[in-house]
């Protein structure tokens, strides 16, 4: 696994007053939330009037936008500028090959039809992981951001270093000066019957119907449940303790990377099925004792 030209001292970026030693992922982390946040400014700045679908992904309900394509444009000619020998796997495009052991996990607008009913609630989320992320429980995150750029917000972590919020408006830049920032920890509530809860819905009707049927067996079990419209913004809303666990079925690698490592270095917990990796059949996530009882409801 190659890091060369990947140390940097992110603290400095991002308003870190409290000194700290990073490592090569803390190079990573940089690069991720730079590009994040130059993604954010585009697809908030340069929204056409009267945005509109320009094609359809996993069914007629499921949009993809031209600014998923400039956005995604973008990112990846950031990320190949600065480390031309990793691989890229996007939502919107096709995989991109490296020979550096890293692969750039990339969702250009997560939460797409919130972005195009101008619903303040859509991310941009990219992670570095190593190993190969279309094979389930085969690749691990070591660096992500995951950009917020309707608050502008920017949640960030590298592997063993913790997680963490900033608040970048979204006319600078995590290099152009300090900017607020807070370390992030996971909810403290340990009882499932008091834990707001978060879920999101998918595209198909098959898969829907599975969704229905899995909310049906959590919704008595809760205080109560949310849908943002973002798995990358609920599993950030978990590391920051605004909701105790999140569940959902149907997250493909770009859905749940970046959320992932935020939520583990906020003192959390991730899981697939049986307690496996998060994949595309159960992703629940959440502080470890709700994400315990919440697991042991969705995976009966």
């Amino acid at each position: 696994m190659d890091l060369s030209g990947a140390e940097s001292d992110l603290g400095a970026r991002t308003g870190d007053q409290a000194p700290r030693a990073w490592s090569a992922l803390g190079g990573l982390e940089a690069l991720a939330v730079d590009v994040a946040l130059e993604a954010g400014r585009l697809i908030t700045h340069e929204r056409p009037a009267g945005l509109g679908a320009s094609a359809t992904k996993s069914s007629p309900t499921d949009v993809v936008t031209i600014m998923d394509t400039r956005a995604e444009e973008l990112i990846r000619a950031r990320l190949l500028v600065a480390r031309p020998h990793d691989a890229i796997l996007s939502e919107e495009g096709d995989h991109h090959g490296g020979t550096s052991g890293i692969t750039w996990v990339i969702d250009p607008i997560d939460g797409t039809v919130n972005y195009l009913y101008e619903i303040p609630a859509y991310a941009v989320s990219i992670a570095a992981v190593t190993g190969d992320p279309r094979v389930p429980g085969g690749w691990e995150v070591l660096a992500a951001a995951v950009g917020d750029p309707s608050r502008g917000l920017v949640y960030h972590a590298a592997r063993g270093g913790g997680a963490r919020c900033s608040s970048v408006p979204t006319g600078t830049s995590a290099a152009t000066g300090d900017h607020p920032s807070r370390v992030l920890r996971v909810g403290v509530v340990e009882e499932l019957e008091g834990a707001l809860v978060g879920t999101g819905f998918g595209y198909t009707r098959e898969r829907r119907r599975t969704q229905a049927e899995l909310l049906l067996r959590v919704l008595p079990e809760v205080r109560d449940i949310r849908r943002i419209g973002s798995a990358a913004l609920d599993l950030c809303a978990v590391a920051s303790g605004q909701l105790d666990a999140f569940f959902e079925v149907g997250l493909n690698p770009w859905d749940l990377a970046g959320g992932w490592l935020v939520v583990t270095e906020a003192g959390g917990v991730v899981t697939g099925p049986d307690g496996g990796a998060p994949d595309a059949s159960l992703t629940v996530a959440g502080n470890p004792a709700v994400h315990a009882a919440l697991a042991a409801v969705v995976d009966r």
